[in-house]
């Protein structure tokens, strides 16, 4: 497939999910973004902005089979993965599958289940493959989890850990909308006379592997790689910060830059499109020294001063 078809065909999946999720369109561009470089994706922000509905509508957008598991704290390794149940009538164990073998997994409020459930989806993400009581099952692709959390609540949440984290190839707020947004989904609410919101299939499966293939095929300068490996290598020498990004962070940088060249119909790789996804690709990786929490410092504000201070190449015509 060619990169402008890309581009065109992800513009028709941002505008049909944008009829329903008024106002977000640079929102669900970002999490596009996120399933086209073929990685997980972290929705983090408050209650009722329409974390679950993204997901849910990129599903039926996508035309993926989707399973939803909502994360408490009784829930259970098994009750992801699945497990192995005795078959009285055949006389031995089969396999039951869980809800993790499906193409699109909505993890909801994953930070209220604890450590040992929420590790339960570190194979999947990073191999996507299971192994129960020694035998491994391989998950069908496309296999993407969109995990959403309530950044406010601490009371009966476990904090995911660095190693989780890192898994997530792009960490996304939706946040409020504007007046005019939050009343056009008021005047949409009405219309549709119902709280269920649905969206058309867009895309098929078959041609969201090729649409996540031709991204194989965006040019990338070496100007451009240095200046990734720059921002990465800067992050693990600010003052600020305890514990910079790994390589699976300039990877990640890799691969959405070249998602966001991709959404805009270009076959090469800008030094803007690296900073236009530089804070959702390697805030999440950071853990910054314990002292600046007087100062109300985040993880983005580093990114974004390390943005400013990094010095980004020129522009240039790709030469292949």
């Amino acid at each position: 497939m060619k990169v402008a078809a890309v581009a065109e065909r992800a513009r028709d999946v941002v505008a049909a999910i944008g009829r329903v999720v008024a106002g977000k369109d640079d929102v669900l561009q970002r999490v596009f973004a996120g399933i086209l470089a073929n990685g997980h994706i972290l929705i983090e922000d408050y209650p009722g902005l329409a974390k679950t509905l993204i997901a849910r509508l990129l599903a039926q957008a996508l035309d993926l089979r989707f399973r939803r598991i909502q994360f408490t704290p009784d829930l259970l390794p098994s009750d992801i993965t699945g497990s192995f149940l005795y078959d009285q009538r055949e006389a031995r164990f089969e396999f039951r599958h869980g809800p993790v073998f499906t193409n699109l997994l909505l993890g909801d409020e994953i930070n209220r289940a604890t450590p040992k459930t929420q590790s339960a989806l570190l194979e999947a993400m990073q191999e996507s493959q299971v192994t129960v009581e020694g035998q491994s099952f391989p998950l069908e692709p496309p296999f993407l989890v969109i995990a959403t959390q309530n950044p406010i609540e601490l009371e009966g949440t476990y904090p995911l850990p660095e190693a989780q984290l890192d898994r997530f190839l792009v960490r996304v707020a939706v946040g409020y909308p504007d007046p005019a947004a939050e009343q056009e989904i008021l005047r949409r609410r009405r219309e549709r006379r119902t709280d269920a919101a649905t969206v058309p299939t867009i895309i098929a499966r078959d041609e969201l592997v090729a649409m996540q293939a031709a991204l194989e095929d965006v040019f990338v300068s070496d100007a451009v790689e240095r200046y990734i490996v720059d921002l990465v290598i800067a992050t693990r020498t600010d003052h600020r910060v305890a514990l910079g990004a790994s390589p699976r962070g300039s990877l990640a940088l890799l691969k959405l830059a070249r998602a966001e060249a991709a959404l805009g119909g270009r076959e090469f790789v800008l030094p803007d499109d690296v900073k236009a996804v530089a804070v959702g690709a390697l805030a999440h990786r950071l853990v910054l020294k314990p002292e600046l929490w007087v100062s109300k410092t985040t993880a983005s504000h580093v990114v974004e001063d390390l943005l400013r201070e990094v010095p980004a190449p020129a522009a240039e015509s790709p030469t292949r």
